[in-house]
């Protein structure tokens, strides 16, 4: 429970994926990728139920033995390249509502954010309850701004490339932009039928550091996200070490 709403926990990971086969049972520095996003949702302490929906059994079996819920398999309509991950969550609440279970906020936390971290989870929940919010989003900072992009034509000319606004301005003068980071969406559960989503005009962003903004897709993103827990670990380590060098000098 928060604040007085039951709240459910939605991890989808189907088995299939073109970008990065087997990415959501993938090792990432000693455990499958999908334990590090239900291993937060647990040390966050504001789901009353985490859960797993999944189409392939090795992913379930995973998913329990770290914790989560697989009460029931997603049917393989909502598991190909085109279903849309809304369907799945739509999907999931109706079978849940079928068997009885009601809960008034949905937490839909993607297992290619794995370096969201729990408060990033009760942050949502602050926000969502501070806001009087319908969905809450979790967004980062872009890192370039759109402004600087555009499409080129086959004859590669740079003609009109740039919009006027900005020519002569340097990057501080440039507004920020934000991108979806796909770590983190709440919503309440009326809100989410109405809308047909998490849009809507009651949705208000979270807005996360980059670096546990980190959507894995690619080869290059499950590195990248390699890369920065590796540093992250290697920081904190170091900081214990000092810490415990700290106490026994006193």
């Amino acid at each position: 429970m928060y604040d007085g709403k039951s709240v459910l926990g939605l991890i989808p990971a189907r088995g299939g994926s073109k970008g990065l086969p087997g990415k959501n049972i993938r090792n990432l520095m000693g455990k499958p990728l999908i334990a590090w996003t239900i291993e937060e949702a647990i040390v966050s302490s504001v789901l009353d139920r985490i859960i797993v929906t999944t189409d392939d059994m090795e992913i379930a079996e995973i998913s329990k033995r770290f914790g989560a819920e697989v009460p029931f398999m997603r049917p393989a309509e909502f598991a190909t390249d085109t279903a849309r991950g809304i369907d799945v969550v739509f999907h999931a609440l109706e079978w849940l509502a079928k068997h009885n279970f009601l809960y008034d906020l949905v937490v839909l936390l993607q297992p290619t954010s794995p370096l969201r971290k729990a408060e990033d989870i009760v942050r949502s929940l602050e926000l969502f309850q501070s806001k009087k919010a319908g969905a809450v989003v979790s967004v980062c900072e872009c890192e370039h701004s759109p402004l600087w992009t555009n499409t080129i034509g086959e004859d590669l000319s740079m003609r009109d490339f740039l919009n006027s606004s900005i020519h002569g301005k340097n990057r501080q003068e440039i507004p920020d932009y934000y991108r979806l980071n796909g770590a983190v969406y709440v919503a309440d559960w009326n809100y989410l039928e109405r809308n047909e989503g998490f849009f809507g005009d009651k949705t208000y962003a979270l807005v996360m550091p980059k670096e546990r903004s980190v959507d894995i897709d690619t080869e290059l993103d499950f590195n990248f996200a390699e890369f920065l827990l590796e540093h992250t670990l290697h920081q904190r380590s170091e900081s214990d070490a000092t810490r415990q060098h700290e106490d026994t000098s006193i």
